[in-house]
């Protein structure tokens, strides 16, 4: 660390300066600004002394961090209930402007949240995959999202520590698709489609599953979008049955591979939710949409914690 210093500019003015007749004013004045300058540079150097130790002080309180404090986790997990998340940076992408309840025992941990200019997203750092990712979908943007150019740039997420973020390496030479949890053809503005090919918002997704099935499930719900009028909210995330050692995986970070995917769709306005659900295999045909009283007890959160499941209807 470079040392303090101080300078202090002193200029002296001609006018300022005792006449030579008075020998005695010169003398007196001369030891007042002696006095003066002494007692300065005291002060200084008391200060310099301070400054050094406070200094001294930060940079180890930054070498050794309470081990305790994560100010960047989504929330800290109880056993005997659900978890409210936050995005208190980025709620208008939530119904209600009110993120889920999530049951921590039921997911992959190391959770932190992440907002982007379109979407918002619940990351785990065990599976190096999203948990969920969050979307608030309406006419307007879609008519955007037309006249972007879709981009292909894949990344990691830097903002995630090196250890809890799935690289480009891990997905490549796997035979798994990187899988859009928030799809690019959603996004309104070239800032959000890039934003989109973040390593944090894919999953390895089944070849045929991602170009087939699951690609008409986010066509179908373009199409409901642009149908209707007001906001339209959509989650979508994996499923994992098995989260241990055990469980699926590609690459050496590792990435956990999901055993499902689910896009849950909520249209306030007409109080109407549905979820599509897919097993994440190259063999998966479309199916039926589930209720979101479904979805909610195979997974174990509350999607939507202000709303009342009994009175929603399903399309």
């Amino acid at each position: 660390m470079q040392p303090w210093s101080f300078g202090l500019p002193i200029q002296l003015h001609e006018h300022a300066l005792p006449s030579r007749r008075s020998g005695l004013g010169i003398v007196r004045r001369t030891g007042v600004a002696v006095g003066f300058l002494a007692a300065t540079r005291g002060l200084l150097l008391a200060l310099a002394a301070a400054l050094a130790q406070t200094v001294s002080t930060v940079a180890t309180a930054q070498a050794n961090p309470p081990k305790d404090r994560t100010p960047e986790r989504a929330f800290t997990a109880r056993a005997d209930a659900r978890e409210a998340t936050r995005f208190s940076a980025c709620r208008e992408h939530f119904a209600h402007g009110e993120p889920p309840r999530i049951d921590p025992q039921r997911i992959p941990s190391a959770l932190r949240e992440l907002c982007f200019e379109a979407f918002a997203i619940l990351h785990s750092g065990q599976s190096r995959t999203p948990v969920f990712v969050a979307q608030r979908l309406n006419q307007q943007s879609l008519e955007a999202a037309v006249a972007v150019q879709r981009g292909d740039r894949f990344y990691a997420e830097a903002r995630l520590p090196q250890s809890e973020r799935a690289q480009l390496e891990d997905y490549h030479g796997s035979g798994w698709d990187r899988g859009h949890m928030a799809p690019a053809g959603d996004m309104p503005s070239a800032a959000a489609m890039t934003q989109s090919f973040s390593l944090a918002n894919m999953v390895p997704q089944a070849r045929e599953l991602n170009r087939g099935v699951w690609a008409d499930y986010e066509k179908a719900t373009r199409r409901y979008v642009r149908r209707v009028t007001g906001d339209v909210y959509v989650i979508t995330g994996p499923y994992y049955r098995e989260r241990s050692a055990a469980a699926r995986a590609i690459g050496r970070s590792p990435v956990l591979i999901p055993d499902a995917v689910f896009k849950l769709v909520y249209d306030p306005a007409r109080r109407k939710a549905w979820a599509f659900w897919a097993e994440n295999r190259d063999d998966t045909r479309a199916a039926q949409p589930i209720s979101l009283q479904t979805l909610s007890e195979r997974l174990g959160h509350d999607f939507f914690p202000t709303v009342d499941h009994a009175r929603l209807e399903s399309p």
